[in-house]
């Protein structure tokens, strides 16, 4: 069969795949998106729905690896890694070492930055389309801490994004307890991320996924890939499940699940998957007013409508999605220390994820420079959710060969190869 030049097919149907998918469609694509689950299955259903400019500092960073070294022995903390021989992993670990400095924490920060800010901006236009509420406030979000170790760690990250213009404004316990009642008056001081925002991530990536839809993109979901063929630098053909696609450009933006992907196609591409778990409950009486983050104990707090999210822990433990129960105990008695609850909220639902995460903390936009009609898409880490947007839109930009509105070198695959 001809291959159809003007058919993009994205691998992938979480918000990195689906805001491809509405971007390139708007672009004049004959597009089809291919999801071996059903859309927004993965992290993008349970993660904590938080857009977080005050995010901008990547994982890999200075002290991280010390910090993390502590809570390995832990069962209850919010970071696991089971050691395997993996080389994937054991190479994943070194390159995370020699990124967490602080060359590659300052080169990186104003770079993630644009990319986020970036991203707020496309969020806002949705706002502007007809029936398309997808939950999106924007009053902030509050790091709360418990200890004066931490809060001076906190306020060492706020003078950092202070300095590329992120709003975050130290508070001390009097100024924290007037915004937010909910929190016990045992807390020593916050970090106000005033650019931060929440929506309801699985309402946004199902209405954009209709939006897409109605502009004539098509969707399969249960749909797996089973291979690649290539020739002359070119992906001729794509063998699913459900049948062979012959699309003229193909995104790859499967997520945690890309590298075993890029495998096929003879790409390393340095992404471990990170599982993360949140539990879901009934709004309880007393609910805090404003999404949270429980800073020492790294647990997101989300009021969601009528629910309360709780999101957190990272744990390198390959594929397993089996929900550690003690790990989540863990997560849900630490915020015992934080808030001031009059009973323990109602349970509706307790999920487990896994987060594309590359070792430097940036994510992997590119065009292949091994093959000519393939667009990398994919290792965005815990930022899934606020870079789905831009993401889409650069890879349109991509695909049509134009001059980016941003600088794609800091996103190339080929940055690893230093590390």
């Amino acid at each position: 069969m001809t291959r159809q030049e003007n058919q993009a097919l994205i691998i992938g149907g979480g918000v990195i795949g689906v805001c491809c998918m509405y971007y390139l469609v708007q672009r004049g694509w004959d597009v089809v998106l291919i999801e071996k689950d059903q859309i927004g299955a993965g992290c993008s259903y349970g993660n904590a729905g938080l857009l977080v400019p005050g995010h901008s500092i990547p994982l890999a960073r200075p002290g991280v690896i010390a910090k993390g070294l502590r809570w390995l022995f832990n069962d209850e903390s919010p970071f696991h890694i089971e050691f395997r021989l993996s080389p994937a992993l054991i190479s994943w670990l070194i390159k995370f070492r020699r990124a967490s400095s602080n060359n590659h924490m300052r080169r990186s920060l104003p770079v993630l930055r644009d990319l986020i800010i970036a991203s707020m901006e496309l969020y806002r236009q949705f706002l502007s389309m007809s029936e398309f509420d997808f939950g999106y406030l924007q009053n902030g979000v509050l790091g709360v801490y418990l200890t004066k170790d931490g809060l001076a760690e906190g306020i060492e990250e706020a003078r950092l994004l202070q300095e590329v213009n992120v709003g975050a404004e130290v508070l001390d316990v009097d100024a924290t307890l007037a915004l937010e009642p909910a929190l016990r008056p045992d807390v020593v001081g916050s970090v106000y991320y005033t650019d931060d925002a929440q929506i309801l991530p699985d309402v946004f990536v199902q209405k954009l996924k209709c939006v897409a839809e109605n502009m004539g993109a098509r969707i399969h979901v249960l749909t797996e890939v089973v291979g690649f063929n290539v020739k002359n630098r070119q992906i001729t053909s794509v063998q699913t499940s459900q049948g062979t696609f012959y699309p003229g450009l193909i995104v790859l933006a499967a997520g945690s699940w890309s590298p075993i992907l890029g495998q096929a196609l003879d790409l390393k591409l340095p992404i471990q998957p990170a599982k993360g778990f949140s539990v879901t409950c009934q709004l309880p009486v007393g609910s805090p007013r404003l999404p949270l983050l429980l800073s020492e104990s790294r647990v997101a707090v989300t009021p969601m409508g009528n629910k309360l999210r709780f999101a957190g822990i990272l744990e390198l433990v390959g594929f397993d999605s089996r929900i550690n129960e003690r790990r989540v105990r863990g997560m849900m008695r630490s915020v015992d220390h934080y808030l001031a609850l009059q009973d323990r909220p109602a349970v509706i639902e307790t999920w487990s994820g896994f987060r594309p995460c590359t070792p430097d903390g940036l994510p992997i936009i590119a065009r292949s420079k091994q093959i000519d009609n393939l667009i990398l898409a994919t290792g965005h880490g815990m930022l899934g959710m606020t870079l789905g947007p831009i993401t889409g839109l650069l890879v349109s930009q991509l695909a049509a060969r134009e001059c980016t509105m941003i600088d794609f070198n800091p996103f190339a695959l080929e940055r690893f190869s230093v590390f």
